[in-house]
């Protein structure tokens, strides 16, 4: 099943219940379990992963099927790890090419125990679970924060705690940060500086805790106010002072005419000038998540970019730079990737490879339909292949879009 897409919107207004932050969402519930907490999480994300995960940590069972979730495959691979037991975790077909060995190495020094049931690297895994043993661990700074975060997520509650070293440029340093101020929050107490943690042996505190609107979904709603002429919209229970490092976007798009004012009940954003950059150049280190989004922005508003800093991008859902390549081309749009990590456009539209109704493969991402469906608004009518990847992470999406006057139809 595709979903049509268009939309002729020029003033926009109106208030959106954005989802809760996967990222706070899952990361909460694993400090839910390690402090056996008997209070609630408020405001729990309703996306794919966080339910998957919160299933798994409520589940009798010793295996579980995470899907495509990579963040409950990671978590959980730690979590299980020091949880007494014999377990085994797989995934989708895509989940078991994406690859969790330095984890699971580091994991292993601490005196794990886990196998590979098919392919080395990768899961399916077994793991026997068992106590574990803090020490100080080298890791390369550019993987995934992901295996970073899996493991300071259980740091307190190991023998000794636990030391990390980070090796080189650290990736995704404010997902790094987000995990660390929120173990804060349940009283963990730590030390980083430059790229040493420092993470002593220690209780999680249980409070009663309440996870904000996530900033990676309003990002399609920035992008969509940059898109129309004039309006205000208000993204309810969002923070400006944010754990989310892609709060970052606000400043991102005042160069697009779009303002952000933090309201009692969220932020409202502002649009009452076109202006746009000529050029964008932009690092992404910090936000991987928003790539896709200001690609498909920038092309649909025709501004040459270049990205840098998404060395990531090719180990999540799907290659998301070879995807966002590939889809981006049947608008005219020749994407290049000048050197490894990095994504370019000079800007020029090629209409012999333009197609009059694309149709936009998602792989299985979330954030591939989520980018591309904004683009409607500057007269690009399209198809969305498999629209409901979306409850991946935000599943009112289609909901949202109709509310404020897509054409959304199957």
């Amino acid at each position: 099943m595709n979903y049509q897409i268009s939309a002729d919107i020029k003033h926009l207004s109106g208030t959106i219940q954005l989802p809760a932050s996967k990222s706070i969402s899952n990361r909460a519930l694993i400090i839910h379990a390690l402090s056996y907490s008997p209070y609630p999480i408020r405001n729990l994300s309703d996306s794919d992963d966080t339910k998957v995960l919160q299933a798994a940590l409520n589940s009798n069972s010793n295996k579980f099927d995470i899907g495509h979730a990579g963040t409950a495959m990671r978590f959980l691979t730690a979590f299980l790890a020091k949880v007494v037991g014999e377990w085994e975790i797989t995934g989708s077909d895509r989940m078991k090419q994406r690859p969790i060995k330095i984890l699971v190495d580091a994991l292993t020094e601490l005196g794990a125990q886990i196998e590979y049931m098919e392919n080395e690297g990768c899961p399916p895994l077994k793991i026997f679970g068992k106590h574990l043993t803090g020490k100080t661990l080298q890791l390369d700074g550019s993987v995934s924060s992901q295996y970073i975060t899996a493991l300071l997520l259980i740091a307190p509650t190991l023998e000794s705690g636990l030391t990390l070293n980070l090796k080189g440029d650290a990736t995704s340093r404010s997902y790094i940060k987000l995990t660390l101020e929120l173990m804060g929050k349940f009283g963990i107490r730590y030390q980083w500086h430059k790229n040493e943690i420092i993470v002593p042996e220690q209780r999680y505190f249980p409070i009663d805790y309440t996870c904000e609107a996530d900033w990676s979904g309003a990002s399609y709603w920035y992008q969509i106010m940059a898109l129309v002429d004039s309006g205000e919209i208000l993204m309810e229970n969002l923070v400006l002072d944010s754990l989310q490092g892609d709060a970052d976007i606000a400043a991102w798009f005042e160069h697009f005419g779009v303002e952000s004012i933090q309201e009692k009940n969220g932020v409202l954003l502002s649009k009452t000038k076109n202006n746009q950059p000529d050029r964008l150049n932009l690092d992404f280190i910090e936000n991987p998540d928003v790539a896709q989004t200001m690609a498909c922005l920038c092309v649909a508003k025709s501004i040459p970019f270049h990205f840098t800093g998404l060395k990531t991008l090719k180990i999540k859902e799907t290659d998301r730079i070879a995807a966002l390549q590939n889809e981006l081309a049947k608008f005219g749009a020749a994407l290049t990737e000048p050197e490894h990590g990095e994504l370019a456009w000079d800007g020029k539209l090629d209409m012999e490879m333009k197609d009059d109704n694309p149709v936009i493969k998602t792989y299985h991402d979330h954030r591939m339909a989520l980018a591309f469906a904004p683009m409607a608004l500057a007269g690009l009518p399209m198809q969305i292949e498999d629209p409901m990847v979306v409850t991946k992470s935000y599943p009112g999406f289609w909901n949202d879009l109709k509310k404020i006057g897509f054409e959304v139809s199957e």
